[in-house]
């Protein structure tokens, strides 16, 4: 597997670090990009790319503002808008490499969040779109007072930081070897600021309002066990865009389904899915 890095032009002037994962030798069948989620990074992906390019895919990554060694406060995405235009310069970005190369757009947890609405909003040219796990409602409700609290205080301090309350053993099992490590990451955070709460938030209840306007093929795979993010959210986004929409939940998987006890297996299906697709 061959890796390269890069500053991506980002948005609003940002420059994204960013990296591409593809096969040694052979010709590349799909570019796959992928939008990771709140306080992680792109390079926890490096074994999903291993598996993804011995299928002869490529895999692109960023890491989002706020995120690994991009720039910004820590948590802090800016707006919305802002993480989809970066999530479609990704997207143009494997179009350039590859050129006539079928691009899919994958997107985990807040990384769903924002490769869903770039889908349904700004409509780059994809092959298809894969979400696992995505943050559309929360698996537990917020305390509504200190969410009311926080959105009016967002208008006024929108890049004061919140710790997420982070449990590191609810994103995955213990038990597949090749399993991304967080703790130990000195790239990883637990911080999120109000605004960017907000307009995941926000950005989810208008994806879930309005799916039905999309028309990709989409992998959306959940964890019944995820105790971050709503599988039941899920549920609905795939009754919603029915026939189009594989839909797969996962019995006692958590939120991370490509690091958890079955995270190999969870890749291959996403490898597998990208075939499916080729071959139509």
């Amino acid at each position: 597997m061959l890796r390269e890095e890069w500053l991506l032009a980002g948005m609003n002037g940002a420059s994204l670090f960013a990296r591409e994962w593809k096969p040694d030798k052979g010709e590349i069948r799909a570019a796959v990009c992928i939008i990771h989620g709140m306080g992680e990074h792109g390079d926890r992906y490096t074994h999903v790319a291993e598996l993804l390019t011995e299928s002869g895919y490529a895999a692109l990554a960023l890491d989002q503002l706020g995120h690994g060694r991009s720039p910004g406060k820590r948590g802090h995405l800016g707006t919305l808008e802002q993480a989809l235009g970066n999530a479609e310069r990704l997207v143009l970005e494997a179009a350039r490499r590859h050129p006539g190369t079928p691009v899919f757009l994958y997107g985990h947890s807040m990384g769903g969040n924002v490769a869903l609405n770039c889908a349904l909003r700004r409509e780059p040219m994809l092959h298809g779109l894969i979400l696992t796990s995505p943050w559309l409602r929360l698996a537990f409700k917020p305390n509504p007072t200190v969410e009311w609290i926080g959105r009016k205080l967002a208008s006024i301090v929108p890049s004061l930081q919140q710790e997420t309350g982070l449990n590191p053993a609810d994103l995955f099992r213990p038990g597949y070897a090749k399993a991304a490590k967080i703790v130990e990451d000195l790239l990883c955070h637990t911080k999120i600021t109000l605004s960017t709460y907000k307009e995941i938030t926000d950005g989810g209840e208008w994806a879930l309002a309005n799916a039905q306007n999309l028309r990709l093929p989409v992998l959306l795979m959940h964890g019944s066990a995820d105790r971050i993010t709503s599988a039941a959210a899920s549920a609905a986004l795939a009754e919603t865009l029915g026939p189009r929409c594989d839909w797969k939940i996962w019995e006692d998987g958590r939120h991370e389904l490509h690091n958890d006890l079955e995270g190999e297996k969870a890749v291959c299906e996403i490898g597998n899915w990208i075939r499916q697709q080729l071959s139509k």
